[in-house]
């Protein structure tokens, strides 16, 4: 644990920062309650959710500050600023709040610390400065309930404008399976209905057979029919309207763009009436007409079902469920989800391009979270775009770390908000419009968390945010996984 060296003098407490303004007798009784510290490299100074006993104050050395989220570990800071303090820093709130360490600090190198009781912190509070306790107890109070309530309803209307997309991109293929599902069932009771009148006699086995391999060859036809051109189509449909027309069978417009459909033509219809005769041949024609509908059908309900699948699929990935938190991930399976989960919101004008460094290897992660920042860069250039403009998503490698660019074509930056982008609460968007806290919330994310960088680039039609990731993990206590940021 700890080793209790020696005092430090009122003069050496003048050297730190937050003492700097107090008289010689303040600095006195600091001096005779507090004392120095050390904690070796890589151990505990004290951990979250433990009784707060005591104030810490760094006089040497480095020191890592981490938040538990969801059973997680994240850093939140780390820093060898000579004067940073930590600890039972809401002492002078008293019973108020439950008085445990908020946060884990340890010491990634050698580290002193000036350490100062509890009680003596809150006592030196209330007593020296009555008047800023009152006004800090209101803030301390105002901020957390404001930070709950618009944290709150920034998550609930992220989920809400996402899940509106999500359910609109969900009703139109279930929608066409529905539709689909019901012509099926209709065409089936034809299909019944012809064969029995085909078969009631009038064919003879062997005409019966070579009908029904037509209908199987028919089949297999619209598996790997060619998709035309609208012209090529409708000259197609012209050319076996009158085919049928010359050989008597009635409603040729309305099969004729079935069986073109189907990949048939006027040189397969005539083996169909060399198989039955002319007097059976429509009831076959409407038979086999039934056969490619409800081959197309069952492909149209095929093809929704997939699509209903992959939307399930994507939004699962967006939000991680049943996943570990922290794995080794491939980004570009997340910005997909992400976009997949965007598609509703993007307007008709809004070009879309997606430029995947597919060499880039996974990387370790938490997934969820990044997919947090994507959400929020992606929704930022959008809101700057409007209703027109070109949404560029784009991976590569800088260096050793893997970058990801969400780049607008929006109006810019201006200079004197750049500056101030990533401050919590900060937003240029009209009062009601937006809380200011997503990007804050991605520098967080992504430079706390996961050790990385997000930085922006920014000119009149041109916006990207940069999002710097390692691609490996580097030792926890290591300064060297932590790069600055750059917050302008």
């Amino acid at each position: 644990m700890s080793t209790e060296s020696d005092r430090l003098t009122p003069a050496q407490l003048r050297t730190l920062f937050l003492f700097e303004a107090l008289d010689d007798g303040q600095l006195d009784w600091l001096a005779e309650r507090g004392r120095v510290e050390q904690r070796a490299g890589g151990t505990l100074v004290y951990g979250e959710g433990e009784p707060a006993t005591c104030f810490f104050v760094l006089l040497r050395g480095a020191v890592a500050m981490s938040r538990q989220v969801r059973g997680d570990d994240v850093e939140v800071n780390r820093t060898d600023q000579r004067g940073v303090y930590g600890g039972a820093v809401q002492a002078y709130l008293g019973d108020q709040v439950d008085q445990v360490y908020r946060n884990s600090l340890r010491a990634v190198t050698d580290a002193d610390f000036f350490v100062l009781p509890a009680e003596d912190f809150a006592e030196a509070l209330r007593s020296w400065f009555p008047m800023p306790m009152h006004l800090l107890e209101g803030l301390f109070f105002g901020m957390r309930d404001s930070q709950v309530i618009v944290g709150e309803r920034e998550r609930l209307l992220a989920l809400g404008s996402l899940s509106a997309g999500l359910t609109h991109e969900l009703n139109n293929p279930a929608a066409a399976a529905v539709r689909a599902t019901s012509v099926l069932r209709d065409r089936v009771a034809g299909m019944r209905h012809k064969l029995a009148m085909i078969a009631d006699g009038r064919l003879d086995g062997r005409a019966l057979h070579g009908l029904v391999a037509l209908q199987e060859e028919a089949v297999a036809r619209v598996a790997t029919a060619p998709k035309l051109t609208p012209m090529a189509t409708a000259d197609a449909e012209d050319t076996l309207t009158d085919w049928l027309e010359e050989h008597g069978v009635d409603g040729a417009w309305d099969l004729a763009p079935i069986l073109v459909g189907g990949g048939l033509d006027p040189a397969w219809l005539a083996r169909v009436k060399a198989a039955v005769g002319a007097a059976d041949l429509e009831a076959a024609v409407r038979w086999l007409t039934y056969t490619v509908d409800t081959e197309l059908l069952m492909r149209e309900i095929g093809d929704a079902v997939t699509r209903i699948s992959g939307l399930v699929g994507a939004a699962k990935q967006y939000s991680q469920l049943d996943r570990a938190p922290h794995r080794v991930v491939d980004v570009h399976d997340l910005l997909d989800a992400t976009l997949v989960m965007f598609k509703g919101k993007i307007p008709a004008e809004v070009k879309l391009v997606r430029e995947y460094d597919r060499g880039i290897p996974p990387v370790p992660a938490y997934a969820a979270e990044l997919n947090q920042v994507w959400t929020n860069l992606i929704d930022n250039a959008l809101g700057a775009m409007g209703e027109k403009g070109v949404l560029t998503v784009r991976t590569g490698r800088v260096d050793d770390l893997l970058a990801v660019e969400i780049t607008d074509t929006g109006p810019g930056i201006a200079p004197e908000v750049r500056p101030r982008i990533f401050e919590p609460f900060f937003t240029t968007k009209p009062v009601g419009a937006g809380t200011g806290l997503g990007l804050d919330i991605s520098y967080r994310i992504v430079v706390h968390k996961h050790h990385g960088d997000i930085r922006v680039e920014t000119e009149p039609g041109r916006t990207t945010f940069r999002v710097l990731l390692p691609i490996t993990e580097g030792p926890p206590d290591d300064p060297s996984t932590a790069p600055t940021a750059q917050r302008q």
